[in-house]
């Protein structure tokens, strides 16, 4: 069976096991979400889940989401998930999914937007080591270099995916086989072995 919940990330803790070793760990906060549409391969060409999460002020959502959501909720995030015809079978429109399917030792993957850092340079967002710091070198210490073809056909021009300066994180990053380490379903919260990229509050979706 094919687990999944969204959630938002929470903070950094530490997790000691029976042996008193420390694990690194990751709280979030995961679900419940709400079934909002069930797609079917008769109708829509293939089978998933359409799920909404978190909150949001009614004023804020089009017409249209309000016309698709119904009574259903103010739904902050939506999100799909591909399930079999047999999973689907298991769920109908307005279904709370929960924490309840998830266990102390699942591996899961989880997929989340990382740290925007803005425009950089390519010593931190390559990591270039830079130019050399002696014979006359004044102000190029930080600065990439030649950028062209290397003697090349149609030297002269840039390389399409040369290695430059420019925006840097923002990118939706997926960690897998993360350990969950504790399932606490009084509190909605959900604990996985190591670290996640983004910040505070972003939103996580959690697969198993």
């Amino acid at each position: 069976m094919k687990k999944f919940i969204l959630g938002t990330k929470k903070s950094m803790i530490q997790v000691f096991d029976a042996d008193g070793r420390a694990y690194p760990a990751t709280v979030l906060s995961a679900g419940p979400v709400t079934v909002t549409q069930v797609k079917t391969i008769e109708r829509d060409g293939y089978a998933a889940l359409q799920v909404g999460f978190g909150e949001q002020k009614e004023q804020r959502l089009s017409k249209a989401v309000k016309g698709h959501l119904k009574t259903l909720g103010n739904f902050r995030h939506l999100s799909e998930f591909c399930v079999s015809s047999d999973e689907m079978a298991k769920y109908k429109l307005g279904d709370k999914v929960d924490l309840s399917a998830f266990a102390a030792g699942d591996m899961v993957s989880v997929r989340s937007q990382s740290k925007g850092k803005g425009f950089q340079g390519a010593v931190k967002r390559h990591h270039f080591k830079g130019g050399s710091r002696t014979h006359g070198q004044k102000h190029s210490e930080r600065e990439v270099g030649s950028i062209n073809g290397g003697g090349r056909v149609g030297s002269g021009r840039v390389a399409k995916g040369k290695r430059m300066p420019g925006r840097m994180g923002g990118d939706m990053v997926t960690v897998k086989n993360l350990k969950v380490l504790q399932v606490r379903p009084e509190t909605n919260e959900l604990v996985v072995h190591g670290s996640l990229p983004g910040r505070k509050g972003a939103l996580v979706t959690i697969v198993a």
